[in-house]
């Protein structure tokens, strides 16, 4: 993301992202410009949103890929999840944007993964409909997911294929009653070569 250097409000950023040809997020005052996505970027945000789409039908909520922006009021900040589902149907009122997501997921790339874990991490928390953060690594299959419970507490659980079937845990999004595989989330992806993963 490349920083725009004006202080905008947000109701600035709405106006000026209602005509720009570029996506931004906004975070506190400050529009950041989105680059684009690889292929694996794309395909696993695609490959969620059919299965999400498909399981969620006539149980009222909504699916929304990429171009929906999540709306966080209490850090100042819009964002463009990669998935996002909300079951609340204030959502339906917000053409552009959803204030109440249950669920949210973040597509990792190099150059985002560290700000989708830590700063923009926190900014979701402050939703208090948020149930569920989940990040899927786009070059190789690994898969996190942090929980919240009753408590208020973030849990964390990983997940990854396996060569052995009988011990694959599939993915667990219980805030929208779904298990999923791995192999499923990364159906037709192809990864690309690269230095290895230090994150």
């Amino acid at each position: 993301m490349i920083a725009n250097p004006a202080n905008l409000s947000a109701q600035d950023y709405l106006d000026q992202e209602a005509h720009s040809p570029t996506k931004h997020e906004y975070r506190q005052g400050y529009a950041y410009a989105m680059a684009g996505a690889s292929d694996a970027h794309v395909t696993i945000a695609g490959n969620l949103f059919a299965i999400l789409r498909n399981h969620l039908r006539l149980r009222g909520c909504r699916v929304y890929i990429s171009d929906m922006k999540a709306r966080i009021e209490a850090a100042d900040c819009y964002y463009y999840p990669d998935v996002m589902v909300t079951c609340d149907p204030r959502d339906l009122m917000t053409d552009t944007y959803k204030r109440f997501p249950r669920l949210i997921v973040e597509v990792l790339s190099p150059s985002t993964a560290n700000f989708d874990r830590g700063d923009k991490f926190a900014d979701y928390q402050t939703l208090d409909s948020l149930q569920e953060y989940v990040l899927i690594n786009s070059h190789r299959a690994r898969v996190e997911c942090f929980r919240r419970t009753e408590g208020g507490l973030w849990l964390f659980q990983s997940y990854a294929p396996t060569p052995d079937p009988a011990r694959a845990v599939p993915v667990d999004l219980q805030s929208v009653d779904l298990q999923v595989s791995c192999e499923a989330l990364y159906e037709d992806v192809v990864f690309a070569a690269q230095e290895p993963d230090l994150n």
